[in-house]
């Protein structure tokens, strides 16, 4: 318990520490929200992956899908590497600097006010970042808190308000580059926690060839597999649809997120952007992939505490089940590890969604004369509130995490993925169609919580991202264009001559 303690206390004085260094940096609002645009790519890319996996992923996500498709699980981390990160940096990364940048924009809905000439739609996509961003949040409190549960014996509540108080500290103290510098941090420790831990993992069950004996051996009677022997260690796993609902999720669902684009507003030049793309793919495959191929383990460790009183399997346990006979010293790893990786999301949600409410809302139409000392002081405090609402949810969570998060994603880049994708490369895209994919986003959503027409939140997610993709041309071509001089001069950010080097370009004879 000593070793775990100095661990812990250790890692929250770095973070500490890293937010009162970047002091520096929160005198203006690009400083506080964007870190003044001048972050390099290794900060961006650890920045995009910190944020984009949690506890949610890998006590929440790892144990669910781990337990219902097995080793197929892991498709989901290469989807997340090739579509979530390579394809997202490839297709969004440099449009997004460029045209955030041209516009003036620091956040997603200021990016669709100004794109789509209209206020009504930066508003409501702020609220909608606001009220979708409080349940993700509380997910990664339940899924961090359950570990600490485990590891330290401390009351779950204790554990929520730990983590908020930290949180809130470094992120007010250094906005934006706090949360990149210790997001490179906690990186670290999570590339290296992932790895240890899955040879531990293995390394008890006889290692990799004998756990996957084990898991082929499972008896083909359990009822999801639907009679397939060996279904657990199968290409596909036991239930092929489903599961690619998941990697669509997890994966294009990054596309929409405000808290990921985010990172793609403040990466530094060119060059940064090409190297960031790597780095952040290689990140995700290790890490996602390493997450889900350990998940897919869960069902070796098949036990009584894994299960509720009346039988059903509570999913959020078994990936603190199968860590909690590992050595003192590796639990204390995997303790930080999943930290680092919650922190890190936690810090990036919160300073997105107070940002949003000050610069998207509060300052259109409440204090419509702030000072840049004010604004920054207005998101300062609306940290504190964002972490407080969520830590209220997060002590009553009403659902598993899967869920929690699924609900928010859905909603997210249910409404904003195809109007900010279309928005950057078509010119044709009108108000009325971002305005249907906002409604189709949160409708389908919202909906479905309600009626369960879709069995699974996180199909009825995927959907939602999907029919954006669809409504967004169809309702374009039928609807009023924007007037020509806008759009022309809204794309005239990609036509701007720049000089470079040679070795940067071949002039063509």
């Amino acid at each position: 318990m000593a070793v775990k303690l100095i661990i812990l206390i250790l890692f929250f004085a770095v973070m500490i520490a890293v937010g009162i260094y970047a002091r520096r940096h929160t005198s203006s609002v690009d400083g506080f929200v964007l870190g003044g645009r001048s972050v390099g790519p290794w900060l961006t890319a650890f920045a995009y992956g910190t944020s984009y996996f949690s506890a949610v992923v890998f006590v929440g996500y790892a144990g669910q899908f781990g337990w219902k498709y097995g080793l197929a699980s892991t498709w989901i981390g290469i989807g997340n590497a090739v579509i979530g990160s390579l394809l997202a940096w490839v297709i969004l990364g440099r449009r997004t600097r460029v045209m955030s940048q041209h516009l003036k924009s620091r956040t997603m809905p200021d990016f669709f006010g100004s794109r789509y000439e209209s206020r009504s739609l930066k508003i409501t996509a702020s609220a909608i970042v606001f009220i979708f961003l409080v349940p993700y949040t509380a997910s990664i409190y339940n899924g961090l808190s359950r570990l600490f549960e485990m590891a330290f014996h401390i009351p779950y509540a204790w554990c929520v308000v730990i983590m908020a108080v930290i949180t809130a500290v470094y992120v007010i103290l250094g906005g934006y580059m706090a949360t990149a510098i210790n997001d490179f941090i906690q990186g670290i420790i999570m590339l290296i926690g992932i790895v240890a831990v899955i040879g531990a993992v293995l390394s008890g069950q006889g290692g990799f060839m004998e756990a996957v004996g084990k898991m082929a051996e499972i008896p083909s009677d359990v009822p999801v597999t639907m009679g397939q022997p060996g279904a657990f260690t199968s290409f596909f796993g036991p239930d092929p649809l489903n599961l690619l609902g998941v990697v669509i999720l997890t994966s294009l669902g990054t596309w929409g997120l405000p808290q990921m684009i985010h990172k793609f507003y403040a990466i530094r030049d060119e060059k940064s952007i090409h190297t960031g793309t790597v780095i952040s793919t290689l990140f995700a495959v290790v890490i996602s992939g390493g997450c889900y191929f350990l998940g897919g383990f869960g069902r070796l460790f098949d036990s009584a505490e894994i299960y509720d009183g009346s039988g059903e399997v509570v999913y959020d346990s078994i990936i603190p089940f199968m860590l909690s006979r590992l050595p003192d010293i590796l639990v204390g790893i995997v303790v930080i590890l999943v930290l680092s990786a919650s922190m890190s999301t936690l810090s990036s949600l919160v300073l997105t969604s107070s940002s949003t409410l000050t610069l998207d809302f509060l300052k259109d139409t409440v204090f419509k004369k702030m000072s840049e000392k004010k604004q920054v002081a207005v998101m300062q405090v609306l940290i504190v509130f964002f972490i407080v609402l969520s830590v209220v949810i997060a002590l009553d969570p009403p659902a598993f995490i899967a869920q929690l998060m699924g609900i928010s994603w859905g909603a997210l880049a249910g409404a904003f993925l195809a109007p900010f994708m279309y928005g950057l490369y078509w010119k044709g895209v009108t108000r009325a169609a971002v305005w249907a994919s906002f409604i189709a986003g949160v409708g389908i959503t919202v909906s479905n919580m309600f009626l369960h027409y879709i069995e699974s939140s996180i199909n009825a997610g995927a959907i939602a991202m999907l029919a954006g993709m669809l409504i967004v041309p169809v309702v374009s071509l039928a609807t009023p264009k924007l007037s020509k001089d806008h759009l022309d001069g809204i794309f005239a950010c990609y036509e701007e001559r720049v000089t470079v080097k040679k070795k940067h370009s071949l002039k063509e004879d």
